[in-house]
């Protein structure tokens, strides 16, 4: 059964802006057109965080193409990346410049990325500026949250988040280049095992508020690509057992996209709980050997589905995810025996040449190759 969700309008609005989302039959036209999704969570290997990639002193498109290039290589059409509200206060339109460098070396690539705004997602406390060095041996050390601590409790400064987000969304509204915009990246996640004890107690609240207001951003400079924020936790049985993050992120997503660390059967099960809106199915992130969740367990289930699918981690390097989640709490001296994410390599030799060749196998297929 079809089951839509009502969007609405905020009542502090004084003149209300058009956030309809796309039809099921719009989204439906566009993903046709897409061919299937494949691709990574691409950091390059030279950054630790999202200001490391993109900020001027460090931001190197040769490294970025030649890591394309080893996508394309793959057959990897797509990659998810993620953006900054910081960059975009420190220098909106030295950000916008190196952000379409990227996109012309993605086109070169046949690759065409799904932009991140907003991440909720380890340190709460960003900085621009140098960042600091990986701890050993540790999962996403240097990872930072847009926005931070500082911005999300200070509702002054939403005027700052909304210029970032209707500023950069308006820039590239009409740039084909780009596949779709991610809003938020797990809003409410509360970093229980790493920075928990410094996050705000109404964390939830203070991100629901905000993440209303940053859909309708997006909404607002009117983007020719679609809108999403994906589900991540909790049961998605039918829409009375949503939680009211997710049910906003539903609401507001003209394409439906979800995370999923688990097994074939597990994964299998959130696809066919999601296929009850009837729109365009994108699984954000995914793979997490030691948990189950592998190429060879998720791919030939996504290809059935026709769901577009992103791993976590392409190149191994700074952000060190090829050690699992618990290296906040377990101490690590040496790689682990099974790398956690990542596909390749820093030379970008496969880390399993089994998994590289179904990834090119299936892609190949899905081609009609």
């Amino acid at each position: 059964m079809l089951l839509l969700f009502s969007v609405h309008y905020t009542k502090s609005q004084t003149n209300p802006v058009n956030t309809e989302i796309w039809s099921v039959e719009k989204a439906n036209e566009w993903y046709k057109k897409q061919g299937w999704l494949v691709g990574s969570n691409y950091t390059p290997a030279y950054a630790i965080n999202q200001l490391e990639f993109w900020q001027e002193g460090t931001f190197n498109i040769d490294e970025i193409d030649k890591e394309l290039g080893w996508a394309q290589n793959l057959g990897m059409n797509t990659m998810r990346v993620y953006l900054h509200d910081l960059l975009h206060q420190q220098d909106s339109l030295g950000f916008y410049k190196r952000i379409d460098a990227f996109l012309q070396i993605a086109e070169k690539r046949q690759i065409k990325p799904m932009f991140v705004l907003f991440d909720s997602c380890w340190d709460p406390a960003p900085k621009l500026g140098q960042q600091r060095n990986p701890r050993p041996f540790v999962h996403n050390s240097g990872w930072v949250q847009s926005p931070g601590t500082k911005a999300l409790v200070d509702t002054t400064q939403h005027t700052r988040l909304r210029n970032y987000v209707t500023g950069l969304v308006k820039r590239f509204a009409n740039d084909s280049r780009i596949l779709a915009w991610d809003v938020w990246n797990e809003p409410d996640n509360g970093n229980a095992a790493s920075y928990g004890k410094t996050e705000p107690q109404n964390k939830t609240d203070l991100v629901l508020l905000l993440l209303e207001k940053a859909f309708l951003w997006v909404k607002q400079a009117n983007p020719t690509q679609p809108v999403t924020s994906g589900v991540w936790i909790g049961n998605w049985e039918s829409p009375e057992t949503l939680r009211p993050v997710e049910k906003l992120q539903i609401a507001h997503s003209d394409i439906i996209t979800f995370h999923n660390y688990d097994n074939a059967e597990l994964f299998e099960k959130c696809i066919k709980l999601l296929t009850q809106y009837g729109r365009p199915i994108l699984c954000t992130e995914y793979m997490a050997r030691p948990n189950g969740s592998t190429f060879k367990s998720s791919l030939p289930i996504a290809k059935k589905y026709n769901v577009g699918m992103y791993n976590w981690g392409f190149v191994n390097g700074k952000t060190q995810t090829i050690y699992p989640w618990d290296s906040w709490s377990k101490q690590y001296t040496a790689e682990p025996p099974l790398w956690f994410h990542d596909l390749l390599k820093a030379d970008g030799k496969p880390y399993i040449q089994e998994e590289v060749d179904l990834i090119k196998k299936l892609i190949l297929n899905a081609k009609g190759k």
